[in-house]
């Protein structure tokens, strides 16, 4: 299932993925900075949700007390929250 998430409080503007058996695929940020943001989604494709959300959760952005992965795994979060 396709997924939109609108983060707040990081450069990017929207994230973008679909899950499949919890798993996580075709994960793209608009906006943000595109190294870290591809990476990132490079880095999580394939992967379990909740492992995703386990790692990333939490982490901030120098001054932010968010993060590009932390809104990832808010919008994780949501995605299951769903599915229930």
């Amino acid at each position: 299932m396709k997924y939109k998430y609108e983060p707040t409080g990081v450069c990017s503007d929207l994230i973008e993925f679909e899950l499949e058996d919890g798993l996580v695929k075709n994960i793209a940020f608009t906006g943000g900075c595109k190294g870290n943001t591809k990476g990132l989604a490079r880095m999580a494709e394939g992967l379990p949700a909740e492992q995703i959300i386990e790692r990333l959760s939490g982490i901030d952005c120098g001054q932010r007390p968010t993060s590009c992965p932390d809104q990832l795994s808010l919008a994780l979060k949501a995605a299951l929250q769903k599915d229930v």
